[in-house]
Order: structure tokens, then sequence, then C-alpha cells
């Protein structure tokens, strides 16, 4: 017998996972709970953070092309910006391609905690610091690193950051966390009935806004993604995230040095110690690749002309033996073929 999803009992228990999946969120980046919104992904969030900011003399937006797209898009959608694109197009950006950006007419600061495509690390504080010396804010999309390595918004020193679950924190797609340092500014554009004071009143008639990062969310979340965020974030939570980054490094360069030995071109951020937990392999036929990987049992994710090959506490090194085996195969295979 299926459950009756429209009892009272249900949604509360599943009010009751949001704020535990709030809570241990929190907890992993350091913040406090009502710092944290619960929204369905980072598009959103993004747009949450920003969608009522007056522009006005500091309207520039510093951004970089390596920055995942859906977060892009929001920051050239807002009325009156002006973007400012840092780092080569299609190429690997650098902290220092940030600093040579921010200036006096900087209002936001957009930088992914590590890059989606190339995994490249950026230095968050120091772009932070420069930001904030002009009167800046500064966004952090942390969708590639939460989870596999240590994050501390004081740290970071920034004043938004999101991450979503259907990654590193080991659940679905369908369920993304903003933070925001001071959580009390003006209503977001978009709003929903969980944006309310006491979204139990079920007032039709009142616009109100709670003074905490709950003004951000919207309407009521999947419940199948709270749940798996909250078994993922229980699993999560229970790592030590430096043992997991040194891990997940130390895989990193073993498949680096195999595949670059097997005569493959894979991107690799310099100082290693910046490198994120994928490796990017070039790749302009990715597609095709990730294709014949997948009907071997071999799990990757083509990204404008690369193959992201992700690792994660559980990865061993039989794992990145496996999928070296499988490239090398693949490339005899394309050989004798003469093309996929």
């Amino acid at each position: 017998m299926m459950e009756d999803l429209s009892r009272p009992g249900f949604w509360q228990a599943c009010e009751h996972q949001v704020e535990r999946a709030r809570g241990m969120f929190a907890r992993l980046i350091g913040a406090d709970v009502d710092q944290v919104a619960v929204l369905p992904n980072a598009s959103i969030a993004a747009h949450q953070a920003v969608s009522r900011r007056r522009w006005r003399r500091r309207r520039d937006v510093v951004a970089t092309p390596a920055e995942f797209p859906g977060i892009a898009h929001t920051w050239l959608n807002q009325p009156a910006v002006r973007m400012r694109w840092t780092g080569p197009p299609g190429g690997v950006v650098r902290t220092s391609d940030y600093l040579s950006h921010i200036t006096a007419r900087t209002g936001l600061v957009s930088v992914p905690a590590v890059t989606y495509r190339d995994a490249i690390g950026l230095d968050v504080p120091r772009i932070a610091r420069a930001a904030h010396d002009v009167g800046a804010q500064v966004f952090v999309d942390a969708y590639q690193a939460a989870g596999v390595m240590p994050l501390n918004v004081d740290t970071l020193r920034c004043d938004y950051l999101v991450a979503g679950t259907g990654k590193y924190l080991l659940g679905l797609p369908g369920l993304a966390f903003l933070y925001a340092r001071h959580p009390d500014g003006p209503m977001p554009a978009l709003t929903g009935w969980l944006g309310r004071a006491d979204p139990h009143a079920l007032n039709a008639t009142v616009l109100d806004s709670p003074p905490h990062a709950r003004r951000y969310e919207t309407g009521t979340p999947c419940s199948a993604a709270v749940y798996a965020a909250v078994a993922g974030l229980s699993l999560v939570g229970d790592l030590d995230l430096e043992q997991v980054r040194r891990h997940t490094q130390r895989l990193i360069a073993a498949a680096a040095r195999r595949l670059s030995a097997l005569g493959e071109v894979v991107r690799i951020a310099a100082p290693p110690e910046t490198q994120g937990a994928h490796l990017a392999l070039v790749d302009p036929q990715a597609e095709a690749l990730a294709a014949w990987l997948g009907d071997r049992g071999v799990i990757t994710a083509p990204r404008a002309g690369v193959l992201r090959l992700a690792v994660h506490v559980y990865s061993t090194d039989e794992d990145i033996n496996a999928v070296c085996e499988a490239i090398a195969a693949y490339r005899r295979h394309h050989t004798r073929s003469g093309g996929i």
C-alpha cells in the first residue's frame, strides 16, 4: 500500500528533515543556521542573493568565463550590471586575474571555490580581501568543493556561498543551500509561502519577510532530495575533510601521471595543492568518450571539450586503474575503426 502523501504527518516529517539538512550544512561550513536558506538549485540561489540589489555606482560584476553558466547567466540577467570578465576565454583562470579586475566600481565578485570544468582552486580569501577593500561583496560557488575539502565561511570571508547536494555532498539533484552573511536585506524578487515570517499562518494577504535566510526560500522542496540530503550530509559530517582532500589529491595526481604517460592531455592545477577533486581530460569528442565508458561501467561527465573524472573518499587506486585502462582501450578501438 502506498503512503498517502497528503497526510499532515508526512509533511511535518519532511519539514523536520529540511531543518536537519539546514543545520548539517551550516555546521559543515561554519555558519549559523539562520544564515542558510534551502532552495531548489544553485541558479535560483544566485538569483535570490542579488535580485533586489541596487547597483548604482558599483555596478561592475567581476566573474570568469570559467564560472558555471547557471551562475554567470544570473549576473548577465541583472539590469544595469556591467560584466568584467577575468581570465582567458576558454582558458584557466588564476587568482591574479581576479585581483587585476577589482576596482572602486566593483559591486560583486563572483568566484568559484573550484572551477566546474578544469577543477582549478582559487585563493578565495585573498580575492575576498581585495573585494572588501573596495566595498564589494563576494559570492562563492562551492558546488565543486563542498564535501571533499574543508570549507569555512569566516576563513573564506565570503558574503554568499552556494552548494548543491547532487555531487560531493552525496545527495540528489533538486536541493541547494545558500549562505548569506547578513540575511536581513531587501526581500528577493522571487518568493513563496516558505519565505514568510510564519509560513504556517497561511495568510494570503500578507507579504512579510523574516530577518534570517529563510526569506530567500520559495515553495515546497522535493521531499526525495531532502531525505537524500540528510543521509548524504550525515555521511560527510562524519568525515575528516582534510584527510579526504589528501586522498582525492593523491588519486587525481596518480590519474594525471598515468594518463599523461598514455599520451592523454590533462589539465592539472599549479600548484598541485589547488587541484579540486576531479581531473579534466581534454577531448574534443568528450561526449562520445563518456558514452563509450558509460557502457562499460565507468561513469564520467563531459563538459565543453573535457571529460571530468571525479573521485571521492570511497574511490580507490583500483578505480584509477580501471578508468585509465578503459580510456586506453577506447583509444585503441578508435584507432582501429578510424574514428567514432
